[in-house]
């Protein structure tokens, strides 16, 4: 395509290009004489016959089939066997002309394009986040006010060569949880090897019905003692909070969780619910989290020690429960405010944990 012009424009230039130098070569052929004519005659028609016997089928543009059309007419029907096509070939080339020719235009069928700053965004998203999936990608422009379908990020991000789910993973909870998820809390620990061989340990509890995440300490020696005065400090913030509705405990049979531990909760009317043996599926949300956490943050960070592991599990809980989609809340973060925002053409990024998580958000 040359420019703004469409392909019927080229061709049509093209062809005007090749009548005219065919009748500018016609014009030279009037001042020679008719033996000189004769003998080139004789030379083209012996240089085509040793040309066809090397080209099964020669190949033609649009121009070519249209000259050979139009000076096909000129011609007695004795002479066509010499042309190197066939009598209806050329037949067909001419109603074909004649039909391109009263052709009514079309409009380009389906749904319109996806608008080039939607387009824009997606690609950028996914080259600036390998990890992320379609959804995940989804979801960030969801918070920032673009109302795009999962599916349109899908092709987008399959048109660019850009594998659009990296690494799919879907819930596998029951759905009595989903329906009860309100008043539920589920924890865990999760372990992290320093580069000195140290290992920490970290305990965590999640909201399943809003997917907030309460980190609640990290240690090297986790203690029953010390599980308790973690399990009191989150009594105290949810309670503090106004968010003391919860009537059930989800955890693990870890020798960690002792009955002192069971009685912080039982104490403030929450049943405890013990997962059966060597079954994480039962506890899926914190393991899911817990999955979450190492994809994105921890298995690219060389954690140094308590302090440090500390600092970034924090600012990862922060991001998780401020600004990360979730799918189960319809693309939004736990602690979303407000309606999401209105499309808008700048939007700039935010850097967390030295670059390696990236925020978007409207100018």
């Amino acid at each position: 395509m040359l420019g703004g012009f469409s392909d019927d424009w080229v061709m049509a230039v093209r062809l005007v290009y090749l009548v005219f130098v065919r009748l500018t070569g016609w014009l030279g052929l009037l001042a020679r004489s008719s033996a000189s004519k004769d003998a080139e005659i004789l030379l083209l028609r012996h240089e085509l016959a040793v040309l066809r016997r090397q080209v099964a089928r020669p190949r033609l543009t649009w121009a070519d089939r249209a000259i050979f059309a139009r000076l096909a007419r000129l011609l007695p029907c004795a002479s066509w066997p010499v042309l190197p096509v066939r009598p209806d070939t050329l037949l067909r080339w001419h109603r074909r002309l004649i039909r391109r020719h009263w052709a009514r235009p079309r409009g380009r069928p389906g749904r319109p394009p996806t608008v080039a700053a939607i387009r824009t965004l997606v690609l950028r998203f996914a080259r600036d986040n390998p990890r992320w999936g379609y959804r995940r990608v989804q979801g960030e422009l969801v918070g920032l006010g673009y109302r795009v379908g999962a599916s349109t990020v899908w092709k987008i991000l399959n048109a660019a060569g850009i594998d659009p789910a990296p690494r799919r993973t879907g819930p596998t909870w029951r759905q009595l949880l989903h329906a009860q998820a309100r008043g539920i809390l589920a924890c865990d620990f999760f372990t992290v090897d320093t580069i000195f061989l140290t290992r920490l340990y970290v305990l965590f509890f999640v909201e399943l019905d809003r997917r907030r995440v309460h980190l609640a300490g990290v240690t090297r020696h986790p203690t029953g003692a010390w599980v308790t005065q973690q399990a009191r400090n989150l009594l105290m913030t949810l309670n503090e909070e106004g968010a003391s509705s919860f009537r059930w405990l989800i955890r693990d049979r870890d020798s960690k969780f002792t009955a002192a531990v069971d009685a912080v909760f039982t104490a403030d009317d929450l049943t405890i619910v013990r997962t059966p043996v060597q079954a994480p599926v039962a506890n899926a949300y914190a393991e899911r989290w817990i999955g979450t956490v190492r994809r994105e943050c921890l298995d690219h960070l060389l954690i140094l020690g308590q302090r440090h592991l500390t600092a970034v599990v924090t600012d990862y809980v922060d991001h998780d429960n401020i600004h990360r989609p979730h799918r189960a809340l319809q693309q939004r973060p736990p602690l979303a405010a407000g309606a999401p925002h209105k499309p808008t053409v700048t939007v700039i990024r935010r850097d967390r944990l030295g670059g390696l998580i990236h925020e978007y958000q409207a100018a």
